[in-house]
């Protein structure tokens, strides 16, 4: 009963509520694995990560082969930069019940890491946009490693840039007839394989390059608007499972008007509908309609002066373009962004904003706007 009363508060987001109520039970330092489960839960809401870290290894150290268990354990890991132990809990994310159905089914061993020269390697993307523009940078090093022939596969909206920043990889999309491989890897398995840890990060940059055709005609473009021209984006992908947690609405960005930048709307998806009427003092192009795919917003971001943006794909490909982007961040962030620091070892060019507290946009909006019109003020003096 205990269990399920606090899986209700953490559901109504009262994490506080949830330890509150569960420390009694568990202050023996016994109790049912469940009560220590949800109480590593709530402790993550509320930002102890590596308290939670703690419990979640007892859990699973009583239940072993429970891969949502690992899975919880590997999210907080990463988070606190343990990449040692995280890559190797991360393994387990495609033992879940709602992901096993996705992971690709390949009757081939996944690669650990061994030389394999002569053979062929498979590595395939899983995930969303934004997982494949972040880990493609590591492609030409299990290349590197294996010594064998490289075949990589990405989603059709990602394959032009994909094979021009990889021109000696076989690039091809799922469904094509794949050539037969010895052994397979997911791109987000290769830092396992790797053995990456935060020191060999960021690796070369960029890794990923603009087409020059594009590049051309969004120059033309945008020419005529003022400077500085920001790139804005504000929700991501509405059917992630995080998204109530990571997007916001383009009013919840108000504080930015007035400061003198020009806007860019590079947003998609049933969000983008808002640009159509920004907040008051806000300048704002709307080209949304014109970016046919990430190849038009490569082009964008690379003549845009800076990206303001949530935790979305264009972070991502901004990031492996070597362009500039403000991230804005919930307080209980992403594991790829790490906890309590405003830079990322993943992309130099970014600059994370997060949340004080909880749900606490305005806060990150003001701080975004703060920085801006410094920004803005220190180009007016030079």
């Amino acid at each position: 009963m205990p269990a399920r009363q606090a899986q209700s508060l953490l559901y109504a987001e009262q994490p506080e509520a949830v330890a509150a109520m569960l420390r009694p039970h568990l202050a023996a330092g016994s109790g049912a694995v469940p009560l220590w489960r949800v109480m590593a839960q709530a402790l993550r809401r509320e930002g102890l990560i590596e308290a939670a870290a703690r419990l979640q290894a007892m859990v699973v150290a009583a239940t072993p082969g429970d891969a949502t268990a690992r899975f919880e354990l590997a999210d907080s890991l990463l988070l606190l930069g343990d990449f040692d132990r995280g890559w190797g809990e991360y393994a387990f994310r495609y033992g879940l019940p709602h992901t096993s159905r996705i992971g690709r089914k390949i009757l081939r061993p996944r690669w650990g890491g061994a030389p394999m020269p002569g053979k062929t390697l498979l590595l395939h993307a899983e995930q969303g946009f934004g997982d494949t523009f972040q880990f493609i940078r590591l492609a030409r090093a299990a290349a590197a490693h294996s010594q064998a022939r490289v075949v990589l596969e990405v989603n059709p909206e990602i394959l032009s840039l994909a094979r021009r920043a990889l021109p000696e990889v076989t690039i091809m999309c799922p469904g094509e007839a794949a050539p037969d491989c010895d052994a397979h890897c997911e791109l987000l398995s290769l830092p396992l394989a790797l053995g990456l840890s935060l020191r060999d990060l960021p690796g070369p940059m960029p890794y990923l390059l603009a087409d020059p055709e594009l590049l051309n005609h969004w120059r033309a473009r945008l020419k005529n608007l003022p400077r500085p021209l920001v790139a804005l984006a504000w929700a991501g992908r509405p059917t992630h499972p995080n998204d109530a947690n990571r997007s916001i609405t383009l009013a919840a960005l108000a504080p930015l008007a007035n400061i003198g930048a020009h806007f860019i709307s590079i947003q998609k998806g049933p969000a983008a509908a808002q640009a159509a009427a920004p907040p008051p003092g806000m300048c704002m192009t709307q080209l949304s309609g014109e970016i046919a795919d990430f190849e038009d917003t490569a082009a964008i971001l690379c003549v845009a002066d800076l990206l303001i943006s949530v935790d979305s794909s264009p972070v991502h490909l901004a990031g492996a373009l070597g362009r500039p982007a403000w991230v804005m961040l919930p307080s209980l962030p992403d594991w790829r962004w790490l906890m309590h620091r405003d830079d990322s070892p993943w992309y130099p060019t970014h600059r994370l904003f997060r949340q004080s507290r909880r749900g606490d946009w305005d806060g990150v909006a003001e701080a975004v706007a703060a920085a801006l019109r410094q920004q803005q003020a220190a180009g007016r003096k030079t």
